[in-house]
Order: structure tokens, then sequence, then C-alpha cells
């Protein structure tokens, strides 16, 4: 049976890059995007869906990412989504969905918030990057 795992998202930061590194010196950034749905309902009144993301990129790619992105900046994200799983200290289960991202580019330009007409200003793939590294390297 054959699958496909990709997702594209375009939104803004929610925070600043988060950049750690592997025992095994591996570049890890990890940050949030919000993406907004906007829409009408029977009344005609515009109503606003927000969906916060958490994403996290590996390699020279995480380390350029880190560099020149900061909360409120547009950036659109391609990769892999992924369900993570895990039990709390008291016993609960928990679960969160997160992006892999494997492509991305900035939007808008640099002296701005973020806002505005999408201009692309860069952009970076981690096919030169290493494998994302195992559970067993990253720190956190």
């Amino acid at each position: 049976m054959a699958s496909y795992n990709k997702i594209i998202l375009m939104g803004n930061l929610t925070r600043d890059p988060q950049l750690s590194h592997t025992p095994s010196s591996t570049a890890v950034c990890k940050f949030g995007i919000a993406t907004n749905h906007k829409w009408r309902d029977k009344e005609g009144n515009t109503r606003e869906d927000v969906c916060f993301v958490d994403c996290t990129l590996f390699g020279r790619s995480a380390e350029t990412f880190s560099q020149y992105m900061a909360k409120g900046r547009s950036v659109l994200v391609e990769g892999r989504l992924q369900l993570n799983q895990w039990t709390t200290q008291e016993g609960d289960k928990r679960s969160k969905h997160e992006v892999f991202v494997e492509k991305f580019t900035f939007l808008g330009s640099r002296g701005d918030g973020g806002g505005g007409a999408p201009a692309a200003v860069g952009a970076a793939s981690m096919n030169d990057a290493p494998p994302p590294p195992t559970d067993d390297d990253i720190p956190f």
C-alpha cells in the first residue's frame, strides 16, 4: 500500500526560533507557526480560526533559519507530519502533531514584521543536510 506524508504551511512565527545541538553536534531548531483561516458565518459575520503548529528543522538549515527568523516573521514550510505520544509523570497520556521541516522559504522583507505581500527573500533545503537524529540523540 502506497503512502504519502507531505504538509505545506504558510504563516507567522509564534516565538523566536530555539537552536540547540544534539550530542553528535547536529543543529536542531524548534519554532512555532500560526496559520489563519477566515470565513463568513450564516449571519454574515467574519469568523477566524487560528491553528498553531510546532515545527522542527535539522542540520545547516536549522542554523540558517534561527539566524534570520524571529517572532512575527512570515515563512512557508514544507515537510512531513509526525504524531508524538508520551505519558506524563502523573500517568496521563499526551500527544501532539509536529512538522519535521524539509524545505522553507522566507517571506516578506527583512525590515517588516512578516506581514504584507509575500516576496521570497531566501530559501533552504534539507537535501544537503544529514538525516534527522534518532530519539537517543535529541537532548530534550
